[in-house]
């Protein structure tokens, strides 16, 4: 097993801590068989290798805010920092909380070039060559590609 610590910045640590998120219990443990993600007492959740589509780095957005966030549409972030976002997508959706939709997870890491060669090189990726990882899962059809919305015209 292999365990990834949570960036934490100082500014934010007195937000965390209501939720009991300290560096002890912030992280990422790694193990052959599942991926699970720590922060505090709040959030606990454990996704099995096989069910990981992509890693990417990611920047995440001041606006979106520090501790445990969902957009309610499947992406959660437990983030401590704005620095070190790395973003694993899973082929399935979950729940997180027991009822928010979850397919997609964002966390800081004080290592996300670690956690992200741990990863892939589970895949066989060279995580050197591309800055996402993307593994299609064997039991699942690729995610259809969306159309861009079209943009309404405004009556003047």
């Amino acid at each position: 097993m292999k365990r990834f610590n949570m960036r934490i910045d100082p500014a934010w640590r007195p937000l965390v801590l209501v939720g009991g998120a300290i560096k002890s219990n912030s992280y990422v443990d790694v193990t052959p068989e599942a991926v699970t993600f720590h922060f505090g007492y709040v959030f606990n959740h454990t996704e099995d290798r096989n069910d990981i589509y992509e890693i990417k780095p990611r920047e995440w957005p001041w606006w979106a805010g520090i501790g445990w966030r969902t957009n309610l549409r499947g992406t959660v972030g437990i983030i401590g920092s704005y620095k070190g976002v790395v973003e694993v997508a899973f082929t399935g959706k979950s729940k997180a909380w027991g009822f928010f939709p979850l397919n997609r997870i964002a966390v800081s890491l004080e290592d996300p070039e670690g956690f992200m060669a741990e990863l892939a090189d589970r895949h066989g990726a060279d995580p050197e060559e591309t800055p996402a990882v993307k593994r299609q899962s064997r039991t699942t059809k690729p995610r259809p590609a969306t159309k861009p919305r079209a943009r309404r015209k405004s009556s003047s």
